[in-house]
């Protein structure tokens, strides 16, 4: 890997210098500490990982590692780009804490950081990445590359195609595939492996060439693509196409876009929103950017390319334009973006380039829309212009891929507002040139999507405004189409700041009446490719306003409920008050909307308001806030666009660990509103005494209003805080606690009393 500043390297000899401590006495220590008042737990950002003893590699298993912190809560660690494990932290903002990692899947080099959130601004803190050696011979992914061809090579009839395959283990099998075909095996030969191909079937195209190898373990590698012509020339393999108009646009995110694959009943509901007019008065969608990363276990490009095919198929049929949406091939996404893990990104775009190549005209992908943000970097600011040239350098070789595949589709970026006036992005020398980031990224690539995340259109922090560079320099450098302007509807619930990033707390009317304004000062731009808008879920239960006379967008009317949850049930215990359910996808003739998660403590609880634990868009829930040493039951069901609420799940039953803290809860919450802002006033209590409990209080308005706000209880247990001025004749504002800390107390927030939490007016 390639070494960077802030790296700590080092070589590990055994997990056992470390011992696991007992669950009831990991936050025995924190104890100490509880004189600390709970203002001071707002420490500046801070976030450690101790190396465990040098001298040797790791063997393979669980790792015990620890840390400290200060001024961040939400811990996770990531590891070597493809997974991440939630860290145990202490009851407060300032800390150690620990995480059993998994390396038994890992042989080598292995890269680890911490990340948590601010408790200020809710962006992500980072620890200095950490380099591991772990010396798992089982586990080695064998490499393996195709030797011949070549992307220069011109192919005509039967060529042999060479591979080279090695591992620490034997080689058990070597296969090719063309075309996206069924994987055929390479025969041993006295220089690596050979396999026969015939190109006269093929004759006239671009083809993809894929290998991949096999040891006796099991472990899989897989080859770089190769682009292969064959009975064609080098300028013939050049396809350009013209930068359509791609008004307008949104973005699907997996737990949406893979039920549009595998439940063809869901195609009809984002059709229905589609293209619908009349609602809202709004504009159709006629561009689809529809994200392809692996979910609940499943590579829709590679395990459903059929379903895809019918998908992309049925929405040409349309008039549907669809983009894949990819971010950076890693987890977290944007670590896509380093070098170091450029091989991953290249093989999330390629997967792209293969299925097209593999698929017919009409069941082709029109583009790929890239996600991966660099500026979420640890790095991004403090090893200028590093992380900025290796995001270059990782588009470049996207745009190179795209070009050897001959393939004319619309590749594109989502980038900041910011790309062309922040100091973190002006003034990047690369390949010869100074330039703001944004022109770099306009150069390279057939088009932007700015995420231009602001709910107002007019004014120096516009819309337009923020916009008017990128588009004067697409008509500068000839790229018509190409200025593509995202807005937000999501509510903004751990980052930003949702008074001004997003349309949800104005609502689907003003947005519209904004968007106007954009279409009014771009309209006739050359370089204006329309307006995107981010997401689907979030646009679809965006009501036109909030409060009594909200009008929400209403689903193609349903009686059928959806099937029961597929799979097992899953509960799993976090630690004394949190528990991880996971299930997997239900189905229905139209969309489902929402898992609901019930919570009781016998099995035969009834599914009533009561017990439900909340709602979950995706196939997982964190349920937080529980009592230690406490058994509990779960079952889950799910719910449609329309309402219908489908069979529960056979309940699975789990019981919490212990701690030494004690509960505490907000005991009472009430909402006012005086014509120009709300106030909140909540009561924190011991759950146990009802006693008063002195702590930090952290969280936001809701619905009309967005603010966040801090502050403590006062001795009696009470905190008031105001909401940001809005005036309307009628609305809803509503309050949600996001963090509560207090010495020798942990929140058990799934035991507050919610009634009050928001209030209307108007009528």
């Amino acid at each position: 890997m390639a070494a960077k500043q802030g790296h700590v390297m080092i070589r590990i000899r055994k997990k056992h210098a470390f011992r696991k401590l007992g669950i009831c006495l990991v936050f025995i220590v924190y104890l100490a500490l509880s004189c600390i008042p709970p203002s001071s737990v707002l420490a500046a950002p801070r976030i450690t990982i101790d190396p465990p003893d040098s001298g040797g590699s790791l063997d393979p298993g669980r790792i015990h590692l620890t840390g400290t912190y200060s001024g961040v809560y939400d811990i996770e660690i990531a590891i070597n780009g493809d997974s991440l494990t939630s860290a145990h932290t202490e009851a407060g903002d300032i800390g150690n804490w620990y995480a059993d990692v998994d390396l038994s899947m890992y042989d080598g080099p292995v890269e680890l950081v911490a990340r948590g959130k601010d408790t200020m601004t809710r962006y992500t803190a980072w620890s200095p990445f950490l380099q591991i050696e772990v010396d798992n011979p089982k586990a080695n992914i064998p490499k393996v590359r195709v030797v011949s061809p070549t992307e220069q090579d011109v192919l005509q009839g039967q060529i042999p195609v060479v591979v080279e395959a090695s591992g620490k283990n034997g080689i058990a099998r070597v296969q090719v595939r063309i075309n996206g075909g069924e994987w055929e095996d390479a025969n041993p030969a006295v220089s690596g492996y050979l396999y026969p191909w015939d190109t006269q079937a093929v004759s006239g195209r671009i083809n993809s060439l894929e290998a991949r190898a096999e040891d006796v373990n099991g472990n899989i590698g897989y080859s770089q693509t190769v682009y292969v012509k064959a009975g064609i020339s080098v300028e013939a393999s050049t396809v350009t196409r013209d930068v359509y108009s791609q008004d307008r646009a949104m973005w699907i995110w997996e737990y949406d876009s893979y039920p549009l694959i595998l439940n063809p009943g869901a195609r009809t509901v984002l059709d229905a929103m589609s293209s619908d007019t009349a609602t809202f008065g709004q504009d159709q969608i006629r561009t689809w950017y529809l994200a392809v990363g692996e979910y609940y276990g499943i590579r829709m490009l590679e395990d459903k390319r059929a379903e895809v095919r019918d998908f992309i198929g049925w929405a040409h049929d349309r008039g549907y334009q669809v983009q894949a949406l990819i971010a950076g091939g890693t987890t977290p996404p944007y670590f896509g973006a380093y070098s170091r893990y450029r091989q991953q990104a290249v093989a999330e775009f390629e997967r792209i380039l293969n299925y097209n190549l593999s698929s017919g005209e009409n069941e082709r992908f029109d583009g790929v829309n890239i996600d991966t943000e660099p500026y979420s970097l640890p790095d991004y600011k403090s090893d200028k212009p590093s992380v900025q040239i290796q995001y270059l350098d990782m588009l470049k070789a996207l745009m190179d891929r795209k070009q050897a595949s001959g393939l004319s589709l619309q590749v594109g970026a989502a980038i900041p507002r910011w790309f062309d006036t922040s100091v973190d992005a002006t003034d990047i020398l690369w390949n010869g040139t100074v330039k703001p980031l944004s022109e770099h990224v306009q150069d390279t690539l057939d088009y932007i999507s700015i995420m231009d995340y602001r709910d107002q259109a007019e004014g120096t922090v516009g819309i337009i405004e923020n916009a008017r560079g990128e588009m004067e320099y697409a008509g500068k450098i000839g790229k018509p189409n190409s200025v593509v302007i995202g807005v937000e509807t999501k509510d903004i619930a751990d980052g930003g700041d949702p008074e001004t990033i997003s349309f949800h707390e104005e609502g689907r009317q003003y947005m519209e009446s904004e968007l106007d304004k954009v279409y009014a000062a771009f309209g006739g731009n050359p370089a204006f490719g329309g307006i995107a808008i981010h997401h689907y879920d979030s646009l679809r239960n965006l009501p036109s306003v909030w409060g009594p006379g909200a009008v929400f967008w209403q689903a193609p009317p349903d009686t059928e409920p959806p099937t029961v949850i597929s799979g097992e049930l899953q509960a799993d215990v976090f630690d004394y008050q949190r528990i991880d359910i996971s299930y997997g996808p239900a189905a229905d003739n139209a969309a489902v909307q929402e898992y609901r998660i019930y919570r009781g403590t016998s099995t035969n609880f009834p599914l009533d308001k009561a017990h439900l634990a909340g709602v979950s868009k995706r196939l997982s829930f964190q349920d937080n806030g529980l009592l230690p040493e406490t058994k509990y039951v779960y079952k889950v069901t799910a719910v449609d666009t329309s309402g219908n609420e489908g069979p529960p799940s056979k309940p699975v039953k789990v019981k919490t660990d212990c701690t030494t803290l004690k509960p505490m809860i907000v005991s009472k919450i009430q909402m006012k509103y005086d014509g120009t802002k709300a106030t909140v006033t909540l009561q924190v209590a011991d759950l146990k005494t009802g006693g008063a409990v002195t702590a930090n209080v952290g969280g936001r308005f809701t619905y009309m209003a967005g603010k966040y706000v801090n502050g403590t209880t006062n001795a009696t247990g009470s905190y008031t805080a105001n909401s940001e001025n809005v005036a309307s004749p009628s609305g809803e504002i509503g309050f949600a606690p996001r963090r509560i800390i207090a010495p020798g107390y942990y929140w058990a927030q799934a035991y507050d009393k919610k009634e009050g939490s928001s209030v209307r007016w108007g009528g």
